[in-house]
């Protein structure tokens, strides 16, 4: 959505289609569509015709397998338009590997055939790059990252009590019961520390999570819900670093934010933040319940106004090169090279 909002402002008129649970109706830049069971194939009618019969120069689809991502691929076909596929994540190794079956069942009918129409992709990472070229697609690929919205600036930190942040998913992927593991290697060294783990997750996962931390004896450990808008920034501005154990990012934009809110962050290498230390905004760690707990350990013997240095270190990384205006004016130049030729942006990989 903010991307799209950017790509207004820079003067395309950029339209976001989705499936809801009812038609809103409407001419704005945002149409929802109802979706038809199967559910999980989010099938929509409604959102097909549409793409057939309103006036389209490019077609710009985010994520994969279901209809409104092959959607997309038919009606570029039969319009004879410009297709852009943005993956989102999900032709990682780790997410290739979830609900194996039906990805089958979806590849081989509808998925492959829409992605060799593709034009263009779209990768957020050097790391995305090399998923597309591994799942065997060579089309062009436009290497640009995530947009983040920079929030006002935190006030100085006060008091004894100390936060590390998880903000996001709860779901296996994150490594949530990696940081809870890590967390008890820390013993008495995290008395003045709590570990605050926000966000929405399945029910059955976030009860085991809680047994976990209440089978490992961590009486410094709050659960909370998700938290959206000023309340999630504040989320982050309130914590001395934000951490993210991942197995497997595209891109990670939790991380982004934290940055973007002068939070110093702890992630591993499973997400595609190296410039974290060239930046020196945080760590970028090798995966593991140990490797976690030794850097965690050394976060909490540096004091706040070290912290805090790195924090405006990471702020103004975020306000340089991932503001959403310098993306959309990147995603924009894309679009224009795809419809009119002429010389291929640097961010574009053709090898």
């Amino acid at each position: 959505m903010q991307l799209s909002t950017a790509l207004n402002e820079a003067g395309a008129k950029s339209i976001v289609i989705a499936t809801s649970s009812h038609d809103t109706g409407g001419e704005t830049c945002v149409r929802k569509f109802p979706r038809r069971p199967p559910d999980r194939l989010g099938r929509s009618p409604g959102m097909l015709r549409w793409l057939r019969s309103n006036p389209i120069d490019l077609i710009h689809n985010h994520s994969l397998w279901m209809m409104p991502n092959i959607y997309p691929g038919w009606v570029a076909r039969e319009r004879g338009l410009q297709l852009v596929v943005s993956p989102r994540g999900t032709l990682s190794e780790w997410a290739l590997d979830r609900s194996r079956f039906r990805k089958r069942v979806v590849w081989t009918l509808w998925q492959r055939a829409v992605l060799e129409r593709a034009s263009l992709f779209h990768a957020t990472s050097e790391h995305e790059y090399l998923d597309i070229r591994r799942a065997g697609f060579r089309q062009p690929v436009a290497v640009i990252p995530n947009g983040v919205s920079i929030p006002p600036p935190a006030e100085a930190k006060v008091g004894r009590s100390r936060t590390v942040l998880f903000l996001g998913r709860l779901h296996p992927v994150k490594g949530v019961d990696s940081l809870l593991r890590a967390w008890r290697m820390l013993g008495d060294g995290s008395t003045e520390w709590r570990l605050r783990i926000v966000g929405p997750g399945e029910e059955t996962y976030v009860r085991q999570m809680r047994l976990l931390a209440r089978s490992l004896a961590l009486s410094n450990v709050v659960f909370e819900g998700p938290r959206f808008g000023g309340d999630k920034d504040d989320a982050y501005r309130g914590a001395d670093v934000f951490v993210l154990p991942t197995h497997s990012e595209n891109f990670g934009m939790a991380i982004a934010e934290a940055l973007a809110a002068g939070c110093p962050v702890v992630t591993t290498r499973a997400a595609p933040w190296a410039g974290l230390e060239k930046h020196g905004a945080g760590w970028w760690i090798a995966p593991g319940d140990e490797n976690l707990a030794a850097t965690l350990r050394l976060v909490m013997q540096k004091d706040r106004t070290l912290l805090a240095l790195m924090g405006d270190a990471g702020r103004q990384w975020m306000e340089r090169d991932f503001g959403w205006r310098s993306i959309a004016g990147r995603m924009l130049d894309s679009y224009r090279w795809l419809l009119s030729g002429g010389p291929a942006p640097d961010w574009i990989h053709r090898e």
